[in-house]
């Protein structure tokens, strides 16, 4: 993919020389008498470094939410820092007193929201029966908020059935970076884990259930930030 950036951008650069060679005036439009000659390639190469200039992408997923009591701090916190993230939803949840709105939020402030089952369960180890109703019915409790089908789900423990691609139209989501934020609630622990192996491209796991990992995912999102990261939702890593 990298390589194929690289190709791209070479003809790139090619192309547009060419026109500022051919047709200068593309890139002086301000350009006055008094400038010395050559500033034509110099804006053209300006132009080409902007437009080649696309920071590395990558997604901060939430599991097993909605929490009524950390969820509202980790939005408050995504909107401050304006970054969109993915949650993954446990249908029972939703159902909880004052979740709806929470859901609702995160939907209206741009966050894409799939679905985790209705009762975190491993779907390998039940009926395809019983494992449709556990997606279904977390798919029917998240539209009848949004309006909108869902389209991703993240399989509890990563473990998924084929099968139920013929007859649920949804895709599976994993992911790269696992710090284990549920087995602790040391705060440096988590981030050190995360941004110690942050790549491009990859999809970190973390929960929206507990104080300590949703301390730590503000602290990772503005690390990577000012390492030049920009935090996309998993549709736009997957569907690129």
């Amino acid at each position: 993919m990298r390589l194929k950036r690289m190709m791209q951008g070479a003809g790139f650069v090619y192309v547009l020389l060419l026109l500022g060679a051919v047709c200068p005036s593309l890139f002086t439009r301000n350009q006055t008498e008094e400038e010395a000659p050559g500033t034509a390639y110099a804006n053209a190469s300006a132009y080409v470094a902007d437009a080649m200039t696309e920071k590395p992408k990558i997604a901060i997923t939430f599991d097993d939410g909605p929490s009524t009591v950390f969820t509202p701090q980790l939005l408050d916190g995504l909107k401050e820092r304006g970054v969109k993230a993915t949650f993954f939803l446990i249908g029972q949840n939703i159902e909880k007193e004052g979740a709806s709105e929470i859901v609702k939020r995160m939907y209206d402030e741009g966050h894409l929201i799939g679905n985790h089952t209705y009762h975190h369960v491993e779907i390998t180890k039940v009926s395809n029966e019983q494992a449709y109703q556990e997606i279904m019915l977390t798919n029917e409790a998240i539209q009848n908020i949004t309006g909108e089908e869902v389209q991703f789900m993240r399989p509890p423990f990563g473990l998924w059935q084929k099968a139920l691609e013929q007859k649920i139209h949804v895709l599976p989501v994993m992911w790269s970076i696992d710090p284990l934020d549920w087995a602790t609630e040391n705060v440096d622990e988590i981030v050190n884990k995360v941004v110690t192996e942050a790549q491009e491209n990859d999809i970190i796991l973390l929960h929206d259930c507990y104080d300590s990992s949703v301390k730590a995912a503000l602290r990772i999102i503005d690390l990577l930030q000012a390492e030049g990261y920009e935090f996309v939702t998993v549709d736009e890593l997957m569907l690129d």
